[in-house]
């Protein structure tokens, strides 16, 4: 299954159970983003991004070129207060 596809079904499955007026304000919310000018400003699809280094879910300081050197990397942001 393609990355696509998979983000497909799991749209699809979010649909199903988020409640309308829940899925409302995060559309609101993807919305005001987008008119913050947020996507100007961010590395576009292919191209690579800077070298980093962050902490991980333990304090373990990671470095993005070790991951690399591993094969492909994959980031994934998330926004909100939890």
């Amino acid at each position: 299954m393609s990355l696509a596809d998979k983000l497909a079904e799991t749209r699809a499955a979010s649909a199903g159970r988020i409640p309308p007026e829940r899925a409302a304000i995060m559309h609101r919310a993807t919305d005001d983003l987008r008119k913050s000018g947020i996507l100007d400003r961010i590395v576009p699809v292919g191209k690579p991004a800077r070298a980093f280094e962050l902490a991980n879910h333990d304090g373990r300081r990671v470095s993005s070129v070790e991951l690399l050197a591993g094969g492909p990397l994959v980031l994934s942001f998330f926004r909100g207060s939890w």
